[in-house]
């Protein structure tokens, strides 16, 4: 079992043991793909960021000169179209969607099929399904906390607030949080005997 840091599991017996103990060989893990290059990004309508913009490599969102995007909190989609070559799939394996770094959580979902979200270490998902040879479509959606948006509701220029708060817990030079995709964004392998 691999744990990071702050991980807990359940551990359920649910019949009595045969054995004392039982190893399990690690899987081996291969680097296939790092997802790099430009990224399609459009966001959740109504929060002060344009419709879309495209990223030409992966960067936290409070960094970007756009004061909507800058500022935003939300959901934003990261498009990206991946060619999986067909000596990527090998039987008794797994393809893993590792998304690095992200702030907070994400839900990945690749040509159409929602994988599930994500919200801690290590920001993986299983793509085994999924993924297909050939042409596919990646989407990765991000969602971030609140905070950025309320510190810029609180920026002396700002003509328009977008959030709504009884009582002011941020003010206009409050740090901002690192927030997006962050990456690196990989394609690994996993198998018991890599051939």
């Amino acid at each position: 079992m691999n744990l990071e840091s702050n991980d807990a599991v359940f551990v359920v017996f649910r019949k009595k043991a045969t054995s004392s103990s039982l190893t399990l060989t690690q899987p081996v893990e291969t680097q296939l793909a790092v997802i790099a290059g430009l990224w399609n990004v459009s966001f959740q309508p109504n929060r002060g960021a344009p419709a879309r913009i495209v990223l030409d490599k992966l960067t936290p969102w409070n960094e970007n000169s756009n004061l909507g995007v800058k500022y935003f909190s939300g959901t934003r989609s990261y498009t990206k179209t991946i060619q999986a070559p067909a000596g990527w799939f090998k039987e008794d394996t797994q393809i893993w969607l590792d998304l690095g770094k992200v702030k907070n959580l994400a839900e990945v979902v690749i040509n159409g099929k929602s994988l599930g979200i994500v919200w801690k270490t290590p920001f993986r998902v299983n793509v085994t399904d999924a993924l297909k040879p050939g042409e596919n479509i990646l989407v990765t959606k991000v969602t971030n906390l609140w905070v950025n948006r309320l510190i810029g509701d609180q920026q002396p220029d700002n003509t328009k607030k977008i959030t709504y708060t009884t009582q002011s817990f941020y003010y206009a030079n409050s740090p901002l949080l690192p927030s997006g995709l962050l990456g690196p964004v990989k394609i690994v392998r996993l198998s018991k005997n890599d051939h």
